[in-house]
């Protein structure tokens, strides 16, 4: 019942409410369900990454390679169910959602795939929150070919879900004791996710 109260924006209390299963969970419904684009997929797994260490000094301690399983499957798993919704509704399934957040992500997810092509904008989606969640359907709506978009989902899937988790597990390793400063520190995992778009979004302009 506790676990109904969690807040559903706070990394650190859902890994405690849920752990391992509840990493996979949310990055499903993060990357794979439009109602999902609110949850913090990259502080989510830069956290678990952090309570997988020994050294872990909050309630709750994680296991790497579980977390690792975990997270892969949901991500990969969410983006290609994200692709076949959008593949099947088409434009209707996006037309029916409101100006908002997930409006503007949409428009971002189609200039992406605009500017960069279907591999790179794929890649790159997985690192800008709302982006990830609905460039999957954008996907399905505008036809990529359904190979394409496997190849890149799953190469941007693991490099998003383990670059983070193992950084997170590497700084947790470095400093102990660090997780006692999980928003900040979370904060910190949330920026360094930004860094590779960041730098091809600078790259392009200069270009």
């Amino acid at each position: 019942m506790s676990g109904l109260l969690v807040n559903p924006l706070d990394a650190h209390a859902l890994l405690v409410a849920f752990g391992v299963i509840g990493v996979g969970v949310i990055l499903f419904a993060e990357t794979g369900l439009l109602i999902g684009f609110f949850l913090p997929g990259d502080s989510l797994l830069f956290g678990a990454g952090l309570l997988c260490t020994a050294g872990a000094s909050t309630d709750v301690q994680l296991s790497l390679p579980w977390v690792l399983v975990s997270a892969v499957t949901g991500a990969l798993l969410g983006a290609q169910t994200g692709f076949v919704l959008g593949r099947r509704g088409g434009r209707m399934l996006l037309a029916r959602k409101e100006k908002g957040r997930l409006h503007d992500g949409v428009a971002r997810a189609e200039e992406l795939l605009a500017r960069y092509g279907y591999g790179k904008a794929i890649v790159l989606a997985r690192f800008i929150p709302i982006v990830r969640t609905v460039v999957n359907p954008v996907a399905g709506a505008l036809d990529v070919p359904a190979r394409t978009f496997l190849f890149w989902q799953v190469t941007g899937g693991l490099v998003w879900t383990v670059g983070l988790i193992v950084a997170g597990y590497l700084l947790g390793g470095v400093v102990p004791g660090i997780d006692r400063y999980l928003l900040p520190v979370l904060f910190a995992g949330a920026v360094l996710s930004m860094l590779p778009v960041l730098r091809e979004l600078r790259r392009t302009r200069r270009t």
